[in-house]
């Protein structure tokens, strides 16, 4: 028997304590019962009130550690038996609780990951390494550079008039004095290591977070007809709106995004196989840039959509640079586009080595495949501040051997 992936989505929201709709719950319970997992003797767990929550108690067996951790894997391996095919899993907060742990070498952890059947590795822990953290280096106009890990509220410098400063864990640009005049713009570079992500305030008052991995370049005041830059990895964007002077986005010289005032979030990493732009207010169009792109090659966006730009460094096909450079979702999953800014993993519907990147990057370490790629699709959420080794404790549980 093969469990849906709507039904692994449900039982997920329901073991992390989301509410179901009507409907959710519903087809939740037929399927439950047609499939001989709730025998007709225990239909009275759908009928109080507080269903979901005597559900959830009924398989964690009162909440103790240790039989929470037999229940599940006896309630999971009910819903979804091991085959050769692709197997499919749910990540829960409560699922690390086993008492194992992995070798880990360095700051810089090299993971191998082999998938084998039944085969959970359990050795001693040597290294703790803890998820990433708020955090970023700012390099100035003269080159030089500030890590902005660990700085309390306050200035940081002021150049050509405009004061730089923390505050309340972001970066902000404010004028210094009265006038500010410049021939020449000057630029700063915001970049985010492996481990870190970091908020900014431009100064022209528009928001930006960045993702680990990432970096934006910008000037330090907006003189001219238009607000330009540039940005690599991914961001979420919350622009200002000023009617006369559009803001333009260069996105690692591979497209372009120009908005007035508007949400939205643009995950452009070298190493995924496209540029996703994904609206979550206003409007904005895009467009691919390079010398093969058509010039009417533009798209406006509605809010809710996603426009996916191939990436050129991985796939070089010349179909897909001239016949679709620009791909529309109409219905993008906004609550996975954002779970990154809003501290979790979500990890529903891709597969495991697009998982295994996401955590490369917040974890600051390699992974490296000694068999290729196991054939996991993933499904559910987790939180970013779990710990390396208790994540790896996860994995291990669904039959990942790590090293």
């Amino acid at each position: 028997m093969r469990t849906p992936p709507e039904i692994i989505v449900l039982l997920d929201k329901l073991f992390q304590g989301e509410a179901l709709s009507i409907t959710e719950k519903e087809k939740l319970k037929n399927w439950l019962f047609s499939n001989g997992i709730i025998s007709s003797n225990e239909e009275t767990l759908f009928e109080n009130a507080g269903w979901e929550k005597d559900f959830v108690d009924y398989f964690s067996l009162l909440n103790n550690n240790e039989k929470i951790d037999q229940a599940s894997q006896q309630f999971l391996s009910k819903l979804q038996p091991r085959s050769s095919a692709a197997t499919h899993y749910i990540f829960r907060k409560w699922a690390w609780v086993a008492a194992s742990a992995v070798l880990v070498l360095g700051t810089a952890a090299v993971l191998f990951f082999n998938q084998r059947e039944n085969s959970i590795a359990s050795t001693s822990p040597q290294t703790e390494i803890a998820p990433g953290k708020e955090g970023a280096i700012l390099t100035l106009a003269d080159g030089s550079q500030i890590v902005l890990d660990s700085l309390g509220n306050g200035a940081i410098t002021t150049e050509n008039g405009i004061q730089v400063e923390v505050k309340e864990g972001k970066l902000v640009y404010r004028a210094a004095t009265a006038n500010v005049t410049s021939s020449t713009p000057l630029y700063h570079t915001m970049s985010t290591p492996k481990g870190r992500q970091y908020h900014l305030t431009l100064p022209d008052g528009t928001g930006v977070w960045l993702n680990a991995s990432s970096s934006i370049k910008y000037p330090t005041t907006f003189s001219g007809p238009e607000r330009r830059v540039e940005v690599t990895g991914e961001a979420y964007f919350e622009v200002a709106k000023m009617k006369d002077k559009p803001f333009r986005l260069n996105i690692a010289d591979r497209a372009e995004v120009e908005v007035l005032g508007t949400h939205f979030n643009v995950n452009a990493y070298s190493n995924e196989k496209s540029i996703h732009t994904t609206l979550i207010e206003g409007s904005v169009k895009v467009k691919p840039l390079g010398n093969a792109i058509p010039p009417n090659a533009v798209v406006q966006l509605r809010p809710g959509q996603q426009a996916q730009i191939v990436n050129l460094l991985i796939e070089d096909d010349l179909n897909e640079r001239t016949d679709q450079p620009i791909k529309v979702i109409d219905d993008a999953d906004i609550d996975k586009v954002l779970a990154w800014k809003n501290g979790m993993f979500n990890f529903n519907n891709i597969d495991f080595g697009a998982a295994m990147r996401q955590l490369e990057r917040w974890y600051d370490i390699d992974v490296v495949y000694e068999n290729g790629i196991p054939e996991i699709e993933l499904y559910g959420s987790m939180t970013k501040d779990v710990s390396l080794n208790d994540l790896l404790i996860g994995l291990d549980k669904i039959g990942v051997k790590c090293k």
